[in-house]
């Protein structure tokens, strides 16, 4: 029998049915789904709206390259336009968060001439080329991958900035809020200051949103709160609730040129059709105003249990950091009370739930977190 190439440690579970904020196993287990496979459920497992939209345009057509006019990208591009509040940028379509990031820094460095990149420490941006380059771990930038052009600063440092920013950057390329980093925060006076510092330099400011955007900390893009305004937005995840992929939005000062940026799969019919549901049903049900109202009723039960080291992230995008490795936590969590969790690195529980979570739905997780706490409380002491 033909072997897969293991990249990932899987737990025994075999999903093979899902609706709204939960999933069914093979054997016919009920599981509340408080992950969204990587933050990517942005409206809900085969939510009926998308499912149509979906079979519709499945009786139509589902694929032809970029070199016709497919109407459904225009569609897409201004109502993504008018819903995050970023009507006078274009829209360049991909497949996947770290094509988004590879195409932000590509045009980056056409626009400038330049070659520098800046990073900050705890980032992850993707896993191709230039995306993995900057990204902060070791671990997987192969030796064909490293590369001189990139600079790491600390993340949410404000007093490196002048130094580490110069007019040899090209791009300063940061997460609003940072996601297998830790869901670490970006402080509004160091969102700021990096507007502030490329300004000065020339240099283009890239927030990548792929895991902070699409209304997930209850703004469409979680650098919002700060007021500052990006050059160039990366974008997926959420943003086919489950169908591949990812976009930039382009500030209107970058000048677009024949062959410059390119896709074959990027911004096809069934693509684009799958984020114009999502887009309408973020619209019609509210669910930015959802994300921050039960993100913050989740925080404020979270801190009410207690027993963490820190508490962090906004909207239903959440790190639970505690004192002890969290690895049997999150197990008890998913065989104990049938509940679907993350994790960013050993000692930090990540939810990143459907934009659609109910208050219910949250109650029956921090019910979960409670008893569980309590029992690890009981043995330290």
């Amino acid at each position: 029998m033909s072997q897969l190439f293991n990249v990932y440690p899987l737990y025994d579970i075999e999903p093979v049915r899902a609706q709204g904020s939960y999933l069914w196993d093979a054997n016919g287990t009920r599981y509340l789904d408080l992950y969204g496979g990587h933050a990517v459920i942005s409206v809900g497992h085969t939510h009926p709206r998308y499912v149509q939209a979906l079979t519709d345009q499945l009786h139509k057509i589902s694929f032809y390259s970029n070199s016709v006019h497919i109407p459904q990208q225009q569609e897409l591009a201004d109502k993504l336009g008018e819903l995050s509040g970023h009507a006078e940028y274009s829209l360049f379509l991909c497949n996947s968060g770290a094509e988004a990031n590879e195409n932000a820094l590509k045009l980056a460095s056409f626009h400038t001439g330049r070659k520098g990149v800046v990073a900050f420490t705890k980032s992850f941006h993707g896993r191709t080329a230039g995306a993995v380059a900057a990204t902060d771990n070791p671990a997987i930038v192969a030796p064909v991958n490293s590369t001189e052009h990139v600079t790491f600063l600390p993340f949410n440092g404000v007093d490196g900035l002048d130094t580490g920013i110069t007019t040899s950057t090209c791009a300063v390329i940061v997460e609003g809020i940072q996601g297998v980093g830790g869901i670490q925060v970006a402080t509004d006076e160091f969102l700021v200051a990096l507007r502030k510092r490329c300004d000065e330099t020339g240099a283009v400011l890239i927030l990548d949103g792929v895991q902070c955007g699409y209304g997930r900390t209850g703004k469409f893009f979680s650098h919002q709160y700060s007021g500052i305004r990006a050059d160039i937005i990366s974008m997926a995840k959420g943003m086919g609730n489950g169908f591949p992929i990812g976009g930039i939005l382009i500030a209107p000062e970058f000048k677009a040129s024949y062959g410059l940026l390119g896709t074959t799969f990027g911004g096809n019919h069934l693509a684009c059709t799958a984020a114009i549901a999502v887009l309408d049903i973020m619209r019609d049900e509210e669910l930015l105003d959802n994300a921050d109202r039960i993100g913050t009723y989740l925080m404020d039960g979270i801190r009410q249990i207690g027993g963490y080291k820190d508490l962090r992230g906004r909207g239903l995008m959440i790190g639970i950091e505690y004192d002890f490795p969290v690895e049997n936590l999150r197990h008890n969590l998913l065989f104990g009370h049938k509940q679907f969790t993350g994790v960013a690195g050993k000692h930090t529980i990540r939810l990143l739930p459907s934009l659609a979570l109910r208050t219910d739905e949250a109650d029956q997780f921090l019910e979960a977190l409670s008893e569980e706490v309590s029992t690890v409380n009981i043995e330290k002491n």
